[in-house]
């Protein structure tokens, strides 16, 4: 972008005044051609012009300063403005009595095209020298807010800040270049050299100590990745909060994983997926940068790729950088799933065993009472039996006792 800050300087000397020799001028009062510092009369009072065709068309506007070549000069109804340089809000022509009023612009050219603005500060060559009809704007530095027509309540402090601004408003720029090409882009926020430097029409952005994206919206960036490699902020480590878990991509990115189906398309069940998990190697380790050596347990993202290419992140140059652990909570709880399944199987199966088995000691137990039944009655005809045997051997006996009997024996035991 070629700068207009050299054409109008190449003007301001073609012109040959610049505010030094103006005053010298208005000090010596060498003629009546020379500038003439002094207070106004009427119509209008409390005005002070010093220089060539300062404050030379006001009509009603009072309490005016004007310091300069042609400082206010078409200012006419005005008031409480104060110019110094050279053609400092040169067209200030308030049509109405609250119009144009309560501006400040200290350097050549500063709010030079100012109609009726109000509430305006600019300090530095050039700075706000478009603004025409946008207000409460603040503008430090050479050519900060150059272009600014109607656009308010903007405030850019280092040279060329904010110098592409034509309608944007509510835009804050600290540092030279500070959003440079942002055109209209309101709500926008840039900290540091050449901060917001890419954002040309994009709004409500925080752009600190980086240049930040093209037309992007709604987003804060702070520092460089090729630059800040290390980064430390007050008031997180210990304190305790309940949410979300902040995640981080390999572009710097801050967010959380959702997990609302709002957020997701082809949802399906994990399946088999998960089987590789007995395929990782968990590892005890320490980290190399860690001064105090503290031993850590994890994966080896490398090992991890080579099963789940899709868990493990890279940086910006592709070389594996970390395993994204948080995936492996729905992958764990899948096989807690598949193991649990095959538990509650295994124990469907023993208790179905345990029923079979209560029944064949049910039987047992009903077949051990019938051969107790059985071997009573087994003893019970032993008894029997030897009772038998008994008599058996008595009705031998006796037999015995007959063949051996004579026949006188038994006519005398006949005769009895």
């Amino acid at each position: 972008m070629v700068s207009p800050r050299h054409g109008l300087k190449r003007l301001s000397r073609a012109i040959g005044v610049s505010l030094s020799a103006v005053l010298l001028g208005a000090l010596v009062r060498t003629s009546t051609a020379s500038a003439q510092c002094g207070a106004l009369g009427a119509p209008a009072g409390h005005n002070t012009a010093c220089g060539d065709n300062a404050l030379t068309n006001n009509q009603t506007g009072h309490d005016n300063s004007a310091f300069g070549f042609s400082a206010l000069f078409n200012n006419t109804k005005g008031s409480d403005n104060t110019a110094v340089g050279s053609n400092a809000l040169l067209n200030n022509t308030a049509t109405a009595e609250l119009s144009g009023t309560g501006n400040t612009a200290v350097g050549s050219f500063a709010l030079q095209s100012n109609t009726v603005g109000n509430g305006n500060t600019a300090s530095g060559d050039g700075a706000l020298f478009k603004n025409t009809t946008g207000s409460s704007n603040s503008a430090s530095g050479d050519e900060a807010l150059f272009n600014n027509t109607t656009g308010e309540n903007n405030s850019a402090s280092g040279v060329q800040a904010l110098v592409a601004n034509t309608t944007g408003f509510n835009n804050t720029a600290s540092g030279g270049f500070a959003l440079f090409n942002d055109t209209m882009g309101s709500s926008n926020i840039g900290l540091g050299v050449n901060a917001g430097r890419n954002i040309i029409a994009g709004s409500n952005d925080i752009e600190i100590g980086t240049a930040g994206t093209a037309d992007e919206s709604n987003t804060i960036r702070i520092g460089n990745n090729a630059t800040q490699k290390t980064t430390f902020i007050a008031g997180i480590s210990g304190t305790t909060v309940s949410g979300a878990d902040v995640v981080v991509s390999s572009t710097g990115q801050l967010g959380i994983a959702t997990s609302s189906a709002r957020y997701k398309h082809d949802i399906r069940d994990i399946g088999g997926a998960s089987a590789g998990l007995m395929k990782l190697r968990p590892v005890s380790f320490r980290y190399k940068s860690d001064p105090s050596d503290t031993l850590q347990y994890g994966l080896v993202a490398e090992e991890v790729a080579r099963v789940y290419p899709e868990l493990v992140t890279r940086n910006t140059d592709g070389k594996l950088q970390s395993v994204r652990y948080l995936e492996f909570t729905s992958l764990l709880l899948n096989e807690l799933q598949k193991q649990n399944s095959q538990i509650q199987k295994q124990t469907n199966e023993l208790q179905t065993q345990a029923k079979q088995t209560q029944g064949l000691a049910q039987r047992l137990q009903t077949k051990d009472r019938q051969l107790a039944a059985q071997q009573r009655e087994i003893d019970a005809l032993k008894q029997q039996n030897a009772s038998i045997n008994a008599l058996s051997q008595q009705f031998a006996a006796l037999e015995q006792q007959v063949h051996a009997a004579t026949p006188q024996g038994l006519r005398s035991l006949a005769s009895k």
